[in-house]
C-alpha cells in the first residue's frame, strides 16, 4: 500500500494483522483531504530564504486542527517536510513532479473524501499583488465551495477577487471529490507575507476556511455542522480498524 496510508497507519493507531487487508487496515470514511503544496526537495515559491512549503505545511496543521474539532474526519496528506514524490513506487515516469501530483491524487483515490482543499502561496513580480486567489475544477460542487471560499477570502483580506477555472492545473483534472486549490496569499507581498508566517495570522486564515467549509456542507445538505465526536479520531480508526 501507499507509504503515505502506511504513515497515517502507524500515527492514528490503526496498524493491525494481515487479516485487515493488504497493507494490515481498513481506512474509515473521510470528510476533507487536507494538501499541504510542495515539500522536501520542492520548495515551491520563495522570498529570501522563506520557502512556500514551510507556510503551506504550517497553515495546514492549523486547518486540520480547526477542522478536527468540529468533529470532521480530517487527513492531512503531508505531515513533514518531505517530498511526495519519494512515495510514489507505481508511476513509471522520470517527472519527479508528475510523480508527486500523481500521488497527491492517488491518496483522494485510496481514502475518496467529500472534498479536497489544496494550500499554496502565490508570488508575482508585482510586489503590491496581495490577497488569496481560489481556483476551482469543471463542475458545480467544486465552483460552489470555491465561491463560498473566495467570499469569506475576499472579507478577510479586504479584497473583491473572483474565483478561478483551474483547467490547466493536475489536481483538478479529476472528478473524485470537490477540489479546490486555495493561494492563500502573495508570498512576494510583504503584508500577506508578515500575516501568513505569524501564528495569529495562520490561525485567523485556518479560521476563514474553515466557516467557509462548515457552509458549503450547510448548503449541501448538512443541516448541521459536525459536533466534536465524544470519542476522538484515535478512537474511532481503532474502532472501525477492528471491524475490518
Amino acid at each position: 500500500m501507499l507509504r503515505t496510508l502506511l504513515v497515517l497507519a502507524v500515527l492514528l493507531g490503526v496498524w493491525g494483522s494481515d487479516s485487515a487487508g493488504a497493507a494490515g487496515f481498513v481506512t474509515p470514511p473521510v470528510d476533507i483531504i487536507i494538501d499541504a503544496g510542495h515539500g522536501g526537495i520542492d520548495g515551491g515559491s520563495s522570498h529570501g530564504d522563506l520557502l512556500e512549503k514551510h507556510i503551506n505545511l504550517q497553515v495546514a496543521k492549523e486547518l486540520y486542527r480547526q477542522l478536527s474539532k468540529f468533529g470532521y474526519r480530517v487527513i492531512l496528506n503531508r505531515t513533514g517536510d518531505y517530498a511526495l514524490s519519494d512515495e510514489n513506487k507505481w508511476l513509471r515516469n522520470p517527472s519527479r513532479h508528475l510523480r508527486d501530483l500523481a500521488q497527491r491524487k492517488h491518496l483522494a483515490v485510496e481514502l475518496p473524501p467529500q472534498m479536497l482543499i489544496s494550500l499554496h502561496m502565490n508570488w508575482s513580480s508585482q510586489a503590491s499583488r496581495r490577497g488569496s486567489i481560489v481556483l476551482y475544477q469543471k463542475n458545480n460542487q467544486s465552483y460552489m465551495l470555491a465561491s463560498i471560499l473566495q467570499h469569506s477570502l475576499n472579507q478577510f483580506n479586504k479584497t473583491s477577487t473572483a474565483p478561478i477555472k483551474g483547467s490547466s492545473y493536475y489536481l483538478l483534472k479529476h472528478d473524485i471529490c470537490p477540489t479546490v486549490i486555495v493561494e492563500m496569499g502573495y508570498i512576494s507581498n510583504a503584508g500577506d507575507r508578515t500575516r501568513l508566517t505569524s501564528p495569529e495570522g495562520q490561525s485567523q486564515l485556518a479560521q476563514v476556511v474553515c466557516g467557509a467549509v462548515n457552509e458549503y456542507f450547510l448548503l449541501t445538505g448538512r443541516l448541521n455542522a459536525p459536533k466534536p465526536p465524544k470519542e476522538s479520531w484515535f478512537k474511532q480508526w481503532k474502532r472501525w480498524w477492528r471491524k475490518g
